[in-house]
């Protein structure tokens, strides 16, 4: 499944490009996890890009690789016309300021020693932005845009506040250095269904009032599709479809995107229950499949699939897939 190619990638005011993305991690002496496996994609200013896929695909390896926590194996990643890859720490560390990430598990991305509003002052005390003063007036005015009280905020540490206020806290957190791209691991995955929506709303919120351009990675495709202008699809290290938030999830042209969209609930109960087209397990990132990697579980492979990585290609206006038999008619194929 997915992989080689950039046909998906555009010209015009591009905030983000990640080309050929590879992260290898070292197992025991002879063996390497294949997590990302030559990825390409962008983000346009403004824009916000959703990526999906089961657990274990390489997405959230994919987010820390564009921060350079995990530092990639090969490939580069260009935000705002410089290659992170290639910069010395110190410009590294500077054009990070830019960029911010908000972790899936808000209790714990949070120092549960220090109060609330200094760790959210941390940035700001480190790149030494204004004075005391101007900081804790900038602080407790983002902590109230995000719904927390700053003079609680002043006084408790994480774990007097709930696991929603504390993905608020690091929102307000990632917001102070004023970034450009804000990249969301899984914000809402720990929350409850109903805090869920609030902390959807807010970040959209936050996207207009302040021009935000982001990147939110996810396993659920009904929270992904209120949030993104463009999806991108990854299963096992690859890429295997890149559409638009409304056309991909109307017209899937990938086998495991159409299952994907397939597993979404539907709050009818008297609804049947859709019958899943694919079996097993994924296979190991340490040793995967020849070919398209989704071939051993995929109903529709055949030889090719076995032998040939599929290629990612147009088969509408904005939308690919890297699919030797896409499901779409054959008028549609470039």
């Amino acid at each position: 499944m997915a992989g080689t190619g950039n046909a998906h990638l555009r010209d015009g005011d591009v905030v983000l490009r990640v080309d050929d993305l590879v992260v290898e991690f070292p197992m025991g002496r002879h063996a390497t996890v294949s997590a990302v496996a030559g990825i390409s994609f962008d983000v346009l200013r403004g824009e916000t890009l959703g990526i999906v896929g089961e657990s274990g695909c390489g997405k959230s390896t994919t987010g820390r690789a564009i921060m350079q926590i995990t530092a990639p194996t090969a490939g580069s990643v260009n935000f705002e016309g410089n290659d992170l890859t290639s910069l010395s720490y110190r410009d590294l560390r500077e054009a990070r300021t830019k960029i911010q990430m908000i972790f899936q598990d808000p209790i714990s991305s949070l120092n549960p020693r220090r109060k609330v509003r200094d760790s959210v002052k941390d940035p700001l005390d480190i790149w030494g932005r204004g004075t005391e003063a101007d900081r804790i007036g900038l602080v407790n005015s983002i902590l109230e845009q995000v719904g927390i009280d700053p003079e609680r905020a002043s006084e408790s540490r994480p774990h007097q506040f709930s696991g929603g206020q504390c993905q608020r806290i690091s929102i307000a957190r990632a917001l102070v250095l004023d970034p450009t791209l804000i990249i969301c691991d899984e914000p809402v995955s720990a929350l409850d269904v109903s805090v869920q929506a609030q902390v959807l709303n807010l970040l959209e919120d936050l996207k207009q009032q302040y021009g935000l351009t982001l990147i939110f990675i996810a396993h659920d495709l009904a929270v992904v599709k209120n949030i993104s202008d463009r999806v991108a699809v990854m299963y096992l290290g690859k890429l295997c479809e890149v559409a638009s938030s409304d056309d991909l999830y109307g017209r899937p042209a990938h086998p495991y995107t159409n299952v994907l969209v397939e597993s979404i609930p539907i709050p009818d109960p008297e609804l049947a229950v859709a019958g899943t087209t694919i079996t097993g397990e994924p296979p190991s990132p340490v040793d995967p499949p020849s070919g398209c990697r989704f071939h051993p579980r995929c109903p529709y492979a055949d030889g090719v699939c076995g032998t040939t990585e599929p290629i990612m290609r147009s088969i509408d206006e904005g939308h690919f897939v890297a699919c030797h038999h896409p499901l779409v008619t054959p008028a549609s194929i470039d």
